[in-house]
């Protein structure tokens, strides 16, 4: 006996992106369709079902009891038809954008860059940019950026656990007396500062650095410039230490909540090219 047919695939798909992002308009952007479209689909697929999946109201949607049921089985389907799709015919992305400030480009990017480029199989492009709030999380760039993780990107990892530790040359490291007694310099930005080193370890808030740079990279060149001492996040610093252009001061550490993360939406990359990623990083 012959099975009745699915409803469409594009109809499903809408259905869907309605249903991840609470709103037909923004289903309809994500498409690149107009919202009548996408309306017109679910209400397609509402009278082939025979049953209504989202409540309309006037400034928003919300899904019925059947729609939210029937959800998981579309988002489980809908992901196995792209991984299926990937390991047959190979539609990774041959391309990658990767977005990020210039101290993590430098300090952690390009280190892995070619590991990255031969565990996704694809051409990297990397772009320097400033953070910004209308950042979208479905557009096509992997983003790196510090926080809490808290954004709502499909794809998300943390690249370490955020520690700051102080540093400084060798050679004024090497000076006697108490490093606490050193210039020392600052960073804007989000990590924590001295500020929050006194509080924590009792040291004094003096001397009150007088050199402060707007990002990491370049308070650790002065740090390596033997210019004073600089609280910096030890992740970034490794390679620096390991070098011996740079030395730490004392044994304590200072952690912090916040620290990059790897963003990203379904449209930057492939699963199996985030599933690369994402061991990279758990490896370090």
């Amino acid at each position: 006996m012959r099975k009745d047919p699915l409803p469409p695939l594009e109809w499903i798909r809408a259905f869907e992106a309605a249903a991840r992002l609470g709103s037909f308009t923004a289903a309809a952007d994500e498409a690149g369709l107009t919202q009548a479209a996408v309306s017109q689909r679910i209400g397609q697929l509402e009278r082939r079902l025979g049953v209504a999946l989202f409540h309309r109201q006037a400034r928003a949607i919300r899904l019925t009891v059947e729609g939210e049921a029937w959800l998981p089985h579309v988002r489980v389907a809908l992901d196995g038809l792209r991984a299926s799709t990937e390991a047959v015919f190979g539609t990774g992305h041959r391309r990658l954008t990767i977005s990020a400030s210039q101290s993590v480009i430098e300090l952690w990017v390009l280190p892995r860059l070619e590991r990255l480029a031969t565990l996704t199989q694809a051409e990297i492009s990397v772009q320097t940019l400033v953070v910004g709030a209308h950042d979208a999380p479905e557009d096509d760039v992997i983003r790196i950026r510090y926080g809490t993780g808290d954004w709502p990107h499909a794809h998300r990892a943390r690249l370490y656990d955020e520690e700051m530790i102080p540093v400084a040359a060798p050679a004024l490291a090497a000076r006697e007396g108490a490093w606490t007694t050193l210039p020392r310099i600052a960073c804007s930005g989000p990590r924590p500062g001295w500020n929050a080193w006194a509080a924590t370890f009792g040291i004094p808030t003096t001397p009150v650095p007088r050199l402060r740079f707007d990002t990491h990279l370049s308070a650790l060149g002065a740090a390596k410039a033997g210019l004073g001492v600089f609280l910096a996040s030890r992740p970034l610093c490794t390679a620096a230490l390991e070098e011996g252009t740079l030395a730490r001061l004392g044994t304590e550490a200072l952690p912090h909540h916040e620290s990059y993360w790897m963003l990203a939406g379904p449209k930057a990359l492939s699963r199996r090219q985030w599933q690369a990623m994402s061991a990279l990083i758990a490896t370090g």
